[in-house]
């Protein structure tokens, strides 16, 4: 009876082990072929960024812990613009998504895994559309271990960030230094930098002028362009009017080139014109988008992309 009992105890405890493992007026100066849908992958190794760790930077495939819920359906993709990390895609909800580097593009292979898959949440691939900005030839899937399906942009497998709870977030960015939001293309979003001058839409004012700090620029109606500049904001003036330091003109993005030129002020300061007429930033606008100096004096308008004010009466 002993040895019959001992017997069955083993054999009992081996299936519980078995159940448990898985001049003014002049001119101023990653590929599509390598998707391999539905290639496998085995649980990666990423050093010391192991399982357990807080923000889910490595696979989590330790021994007795199931595999992660299904990747939840991507929709329709599309890219976002972020201030700080440029041009990044995200699902039909808004959210961002992420690659890892401990993945592979070439051949596509994941390797975030129950507890990483439960911080990191793949992104399903059957229901996954190409909207604006999204190339559909990019987007392939992945079977993962468990058998899913998930989604891959540029070959490189789709994640989302469960610390991001709201459209928009951007919190995943960087995590570990394994983590980045995707760029339309599979690659690492990054932000280029502004350019000295360009063009925004502004919901009441249309296509206007910004600075690289995305600040609206001004033109005084007091001032002159013919036939050289001439600016007539001088002394206190100037602290609320300061003027826009000169820009090449390779340095400009939606702006006419025409009278795209600076001058030498009489204090000695060098000013940046736009269709020869000088341009000024405002003290009272105070984060990008403000306009807070359209129509102040009847004098003050924000700059369209040819140097005309904005709103300004006819004369």
């Amino acid at each position: 009876m002993k040895t019959s009992w001992r017997s069955a105890s083993l054999v009992a405890s081996a299936a519980a082990v078995l159940a448990l493992t898985t001049a003014c007026g002049q001119d101023g100066g990653a590929a599509a072929g390598s998707q391999n849908v539905g290639a496998t992958a085995a649980p990666g190794d990423v050093g010391d960024l192991g399982a357990g760790a807080g923000d889910g930077v490595g696979t989590g495939a330790g021994a007795g812990q199931a595999s992660a819920s299904a990747p939840e359906p991507a929709g329709k993709l599309s890219v976002s613009a972020n201030a700080d990390f440029g041009e990044l895609v995200t699902d039909g909800a808004g959210r961002t998504l992420y690659r890892f580097d401990a993945d592979t593009a070439e051949p596509p292979k994941t390797t975030c895994e129950n507890d990483c898959a439960s911080t990191w949440p793949p992104v399903a691939a059957d229901d996954a559309i190409a909207g604006e900005g999204i190339d559909k030839d990019l987007l392939g899937e992945v079977t993962r271990p468990d058998g899913t399906k998930q989604l891959t942009i540029g070959g490189w497998p789709a994640y989302r960030y469960a610390k991001d709870t709201s459209p928009g977030d951007v919190k995943g960015q960087g995590v570990g230094k394994k983590w980045y939001a995707l760029a339309a293309d599979g690659k690492k979003a990054k932000a280029e930098p502004a350019a000295g001058l360009s063009t925004r839409n502004d919901p009441k004012l249309g296509e206007i002028v910004v600075d690289k700090n995305g600040m609206t620029v001004y033109r005084f109606m007091k001032d002159e362009a013919w036939p050289k500049p001439v600016s007539a904001c001088t002394g206190a003036c100037l602290e609320k009017w300061p003027v826009v330091a000169p820009v090449e003109a390779n340095d400009t993005k939606g702006v006419e080139k025409k009278g795209l030129m600076s001058f030498t002020r009489p204090d000695g300061a060098a000013q940046q014109t736009i269709d020869c007429w000088p341009i000024y930033a405002f003290a009272g606008d105070k984060k990008a988008g403000d306009t807070n100096g359209q129509g102040v004096g009847g004098t003050w308008y924000a700059v369209k992309p040819d140097g005309k004010p904005v709103g300004a009466p006819k004369k």
